[in-house]
């Protein structure tokens, strides 16, 4: 793995982004600079994983490299923070899915790396699992 690659570690595994310390806008992917104010942004922030779909497509004709999944569906998420990225879809079964629906970030394959045989992993979102409510809960 190349230098460039284990400074992505952070914002491709658990969503780690940065806060500007000027407007407090929460900053995903990491920037120099605040997208809002242009000061600079260095403080980092952990992002929860949450949002939810702000629109989504399904990839019938994948890019290189990304050929094993299709077809897949991405969606535009919109943090619980504010950001907006791009992510695929996982983990949705039947459940199809719908404008607002609330989403986790999981940690999955992305893809192979062709003849070295890498496995490369990075985030991806799944349907929101509910914690069980005290009612749900079995009685012991």
């Amino acid at each position: 793995m190349t230098v460039e690659n284990w400074r992505l570690n952070a914002q491709r595994y658990s969503l780690t982004g940065e806060e500007c310390s000027n407007c407090n806008v929460k900053i995903f992917p990491p920037r120099d600079l605040c997208p809002d104010c242009g000061v600079e942004a260095r403080r980092k922030f952990q992002f929860s994983g949450k949002g939810e779909i702000y629109s989504f497509t399904t990839v019938y004709e994948p890019p290189a490299g990304f050929e094993e999944n299709a077809p897949y569906t991405i969606a535009l998420v919109r943090l619980n923070e504010g950001p907006m990225l791009t992510a695929q879809l996982t983990d949705f079964g039947d459940t199809k899915p719908e404008i607002g629906m609330p989403l986790e970030m999981v940690t999955r394959k992305l893809r192979s790396d062709g003849e070295r045989g890498v496995l490369v992993y990075g985030y991806k979102f799944r349907p929101l699992i509910q914690a069980p409510t005290q009612k749900d809960s079995p009685v012991h």
